[in-house]
């Protein structure tokens, strides 16, 4: 077979009109509508309500820091109703009655910048 006999088949074909029957295109675009994509019914989900004692342990970071505020809470609770001997030593050389303490200025006044000299 050589390029001329593949222009007259190709010019044959061009004669004859291509027809399809409306059967065939009727069932066609039946089948084609069917594999269309349908529209989805959206419905609004349902709105979570949150409570109080949920949001504050959220707030404060979770269980975990929850439970590191109150240990932290409950060691200072006993700390301060038992008194351990160190701690109230320790507590008196910080709050002694006898101590003097003296008072400095650090930021000057009004009055200093009023001295002439």
């Amino acid at each position: 077979m050589n390029d001329s006999d593949l222009d007259d088949l190709f010019a044959v074909a061009q004669r004859q009109p291509a027809s399809v029957s409306s059967d065939l295109m009727a069932r066609v675009m039946a089948d084609a509508e069917a594999h269309l994509p349908r529209a989805a019914v959206v419905t609004r989900a349902p709105v979570a309500r949150v409570s109080l004692w949920s949001s504050i342990l959220t707030a404060l970071g979770g269980a975990g820091a929850l439970a590191g505020l109150s240990t932290a809470t409950l060691a200072g609770v006993w700390i301060g109703f038992a008194q351990p001997t160190a701690v109230s030593s320790f507590t008196d050389v910080l709050w002694a009655d006898d101590a003097i303490y003296e008072t400095v200025d650090v930021l000057p006044a009004f009055d200093d910048f009023l001295t002439e000299g």
